[in-house]
């Protein structure tokens, strides 16, 4: 909204600042954060009134894991509401709706509601068994043929169709055929969903990937965005990516604001409407501009929490044997007696890494 004040930049010439989208990049961060620092106290205060805390599995169930976590206990949950309102508002105030912004909010957006449905029913039964997981896979199933029909039908319609990887210069397929579309977009979304929604265990440690994550796919929306820089690196030119950039900085300042509040000792937790939409709002970014497999790198962290859970069942089902002491893995790390903040820290640096090592791959084409 904000934006369009570009055009009256005759009657006042500062106005031409909401020209730029280095300016309404940095405003929309700042934007972001100052409204979620804003309105979380009050958040907390509401959830803790109604008792809308945090449910944890009896020890029984984790034994140790348990007596780690039991001071937790009671903690308001559904801390991704902070994170919606803040980023939602600092989107409509600083980004151009085009069909990648809109896309992208449709799937934030669902998501959010999927994941507060989820909590609602875990603080409703007090334990924690939400929707179940057939209904939340057809939800995702849903939100990705919805992401494919909008932008099949839109101007962006061969870039969600071109398959890039790290590494190659041209892309390795140039018109996926729809059936294979819709399952590739639901395995980029679903699957980036509930590897956050894993990773959500400790305090900090989610919300602070995000960070590096967001900030990774701010440099790659822009750069896409730019004629020149695209193809210094052989990458395609997205007309109206710059939005995404903008998105991605309103993402980094609500997750930032947002951190503040769930570092350790965690004053409130994102639950599942946090952290189902934030994984599904980084996988769709990552399809638009055509970096969805960069993702796997820029979001390692979340690919060793997913594949941590997927190992250990695996294992334990055909070899009826443990390969860690717990999962996900950063519950391995605690049982090996690291402490949470050790934990969450040593992540977090690892994250930085991979989104490091993941913005390193458009020089290697």
């Amino acid at each position: 909204m904000l934006q369009y004040l570009e055009q009256f930049e005759n009657f006042y010439g500062p106005f031409r600042l909401f020209r730029y989208l280095s300016f309404r990049c940095v405003m929309a961060a700042a934007t972001a954060m100052i409204i979620g620092w804003v309105i979380a106290p009050y958040a907390i205060k509401v959830l803790h009134k109604i008792k809308f805390g945090q449910s944890f599995r009896t020890e029984s169930q984790v034994g140790q894991l348990a007596n780690l976590h039991s001071a937790k206990k009671g903690t308001p949950t559904m801390g991704g509401i902070i994170i919606y309102f803040s980023l939602m508002i600092s989107i409509l105030l600083w980004c151009k709706l085009n069909m990648l912004v809109i896309a992208a909010i449709f799937v934030y957006t669902t998501l959010t509601v999927l994941g507060f449905a989820d909590d609602y029913l875990k603080i409703k039964r007090k334990n924690s068994d939400g929707v179940s997981g057939k209904i939340k896979l057809l939800v995702q199933t849903l939100v990705a043929i919805g992401f494919v029909l909008m932008m099949l039908n839109s101007p962006y319609a061969q870039v969600i169709r071109e398959l890039h990887v790290p590494f190659f210069k041209d892309p390795i397929i140039a018109q996926m055929p729809i059936c294979l579309l819709i399952i590739f977009v639901f395995l980029v979304i679903g699957g980036s969903s509930n590897a956050i929604n894993l990773t959500d265990g400790v305090d900090g440690l989610a919300i602070g990937c995000t960070v590096s994550v967001a900030l990774a796919y701010s440099v790659l929306a822009y750069i896409t965005s730019h004629a020149v820089i695209a193809g210094y690196l052989f990458l395609p030119m997205i007309a109206g990516a710059g939005e995404l950039c903008v998105l991605c900085c309103a993402l980094l300042g609500a997750s930032m604001a947002f951190l503040w509040y769930n570092a350790h000792p965690a004053q409130i937790f994102m639950g599942d409407t946090g952290s189902l939409a934030l994984g599904g709002l980084i996988g769709s970014i990552a399809i638009m501009v055509q970096q969805p497999v960069t993702l796997v790198i820029i979001g390692g962290i979340f690919v060793m929490e997913a594949g941590s859970v997927i190992l250990q069942v695996a294992s334990f089902k055909l070899t009826k044997k443990r390969i860690f002491r717990c999962s996900p893995i950063h519950h391995h790390f605690e049982y090996l007696g690291w402490k949470e903040t050790q934990v969450v820290i040593r992540f977090w640096i690892l994250s930085l890494i991979f989104a490091l090592a993941g913005l390193a791959t458009l020089k290697i084409r």
